[in-house]
């Protein structure tokens, strides 16, 4: 498996003002400080960035201040998501553009009734392939599409360009494992997802990186550099000084806790998220940041 693709690749949230417009320069500060928490890499306008409420001509906007900023300091991941093959080649061809290194994709959806089937997946990624990007596979919950382990096995070996898988279903380790058995040289970077809930079990199962939110990078981040390491019994226990905080934020928050997080730290000046997502109830953010605090994460002081 490649050792370019191994570490912790948060998910960057999307900064807006309290009127509801962009927050660029917060698009920065997010950036810089996920980078200084010790981001191996970065993923942007993924479902924690909110790109189901971020217009076409926002999406190119953010892409491109986000490879700009970053600027090569560590690989920057464009997610490109879309139902329509046509234009997830084009959002690929627009971030290998850019300069992006690596592009994720969910299979085709839209809403609850319209899916792919596998090799209409097959097709999409194929197609956005040929474009000459690598590709991370994200076998989420959301898209409702199932990915069976040998369509996915196909892919791997058949089209050049898919590298990466983000698995985050039910069951997460058993898909991991059984991916790699199947797979073999073809799985070059099996992934953790869904803000790390499964990590250790996912690790034991051979995952190579997780794909987290940006809330506790440099707290998560001990657990896959000792599981690496072969230190199980130290990785066990700085994920068990994660956990509560990580189990909050998956079943209680979502991507609403980086941002909450970051305003605490002075990273971004603003929490708000887009009509319809309602604001955090009071006693659940506090009870977030309560949990945070004994861990003495880097986010809540970055900006003071």
């Amino acid at each position: 498996m490649s050792s370019m693709y191994t570490g912790i690749w948060p998910v960057a949230p999307t900064p807006f003002n309290p009127d509801g417009t962009l927050d660029l320069e917060g698009m920065k500060r997010v950036l810089d400080c996920l980078i200084d928490q010790g981001a191996d890499g970065i993923c942007v306008l993924a479902n924690f960035s909110e790109q189901f409420l971020i217009s076409d001509a926002e999406r190119e906007t953010l892409a491109r201040l986000s490879v700009e900023h970053v600027a090569g300091r560590v690989p920057v991941i464009v997610t490109i998501s879309h139902y329509a093959t046509q234009i997830a080649v084009e959002r690929a061809q627009f971030a290998k553009d850019l300069g992006a290194d690596v592009v994720m994709m969910m299979p085709p959806y839209h809403g609850a009734l319209l899916k792919g089937t596998p090799e209409q997946s097959f097709e999409q990624f194929a197609a956005v392939g040929e474009v000459g990007i690598p590709i991370m596979v994200q076998d989420a919950p959301l898209s409702g599409v199932d990915l069976p382990v040998p369509l996915l096995v196909r892919m791997a070996k058949e089209i050049e360009a898919v590298k990466l898988f983000k698995i985050e279903c039910p069951r997460a380790a058993n898909k991991i494992r059984a991916l790699i058995e199947q797979g073999g040289d073809a799985i070059e970077a099996p992934f953790d997802g869904e803000e790390a809930i499964t990590l250790l079990a996912d690790l034991d199962a051979g995952a190579t990186g997780s794909m987290t939110s940006g809330m506790i990078v440099d707290q998560i981040k001990p657990v896959l550099t000792h599981h690496h390491a072969g230190r199980i019994e130290e990785a066990t226990a700085a994920y068990g000084r994660v956990a509560m905080a990580i189990n909050h934020e998956n079943r209680q928050c979502g991507w609403q806790s980086c941002k909450a997080a970051m305003v605490e730290g002075d990273v971004i000046k603003s929490e708000f998220c887009r009509h319809p997502i309602p604001p955090l109830h009071p006693a659940i953010r506090s009870r977030l940041i309560d949990l945070l605090k004994p861990l003495d994460p880097l986010v809540l002081t970055w900006g003071k």
